[in-house]
């Protein structure tokens, strides 16, 4: 479980293809020193598993599924991503709760600023996706737990303050970027619970 809040970005170090799977290792830009192998990171907001580690970086393994339905696969060597460990279970919880699994991609459209203070973010997403998201309701991009302040028939736009451009990968974002997208679960336990179709 995941909290939305980017701790630091990593650097994507090397790529290596094993198999249909490829394997990641990421230099963090802070000290992740109390990683262990089998801990979770999110990844660009997709949970991964940590199949080692030393005090200058880690790897994960990505599979064909979580390939598929993310920007990992389009990343190079070099790349910057969103890194977030675990939540502890003592820990502050400050965003909304993330898993980690990814429900497919979005491209943003339209980037403007808005004043001094923020830029306006306009996402396409994918038409399966649009009943779970409404206005003021929360939505993971890219493991940055967001609240969405408009919404469409096509997609949806956020506001990302100068200091999520800062501290996350927000600020290489372009029109045609790609990006992850995670809904609140809580929308799909609402539907479920109610059977809507």
């Amino acid at each position: 479980m995941f909290s939305g809040i980017v701790e630091c970005t990593g650097i994507l170090h090397h790529i290596e293809a094993q198999a249909s799977c490829l394997r990641l290792t990421i230099l963090p830009s802070l000290a992740f020193d109390d990683l262990r192998i089998g801990d979770s990171v999110s990844i660009n907001g997709a949970c991964l598993t940590v199949t080692a580690f030393n005090q200058n970086h880690f790897e994960v393994t990505v599979v064909p599924e979580t390939l598929r339905l993310t920007n990992l696969a389009s990343l190079t060597t070099g790349a910057r991503v969103n890194l977030e460990r675990a939540l502890p279970a003592n820990g502050r919880f400050g965003g909304h709760y993330v898993q980690g699994h990814i429900d497919d991609m979005g491209e943003i459209t339209d980037i403007h600023s808005e004043g001094t203070n923020a830029q306006l973010v306009r996402v396409l997403a994918p038409q399966s996706l649009m009943k779970y998201i409404v206005n003021k309701g929360f939505i993971t991009i890219d493991g940055m737990s967001i609240t969405i302040i408009e919404t469409d028939s096509k997609g949806f736009t956020v506001a990302l303050i100068p200091h999520t451009q800062h501290v996350t990968i927000a600020s290489q974002y372009r029109a045609g970027s790609k990006v992850n997208l995670e809904v609140d679960i809580m929308s799909k336990y609402a539907e479920k619970l109610l059977g809507v179709n």
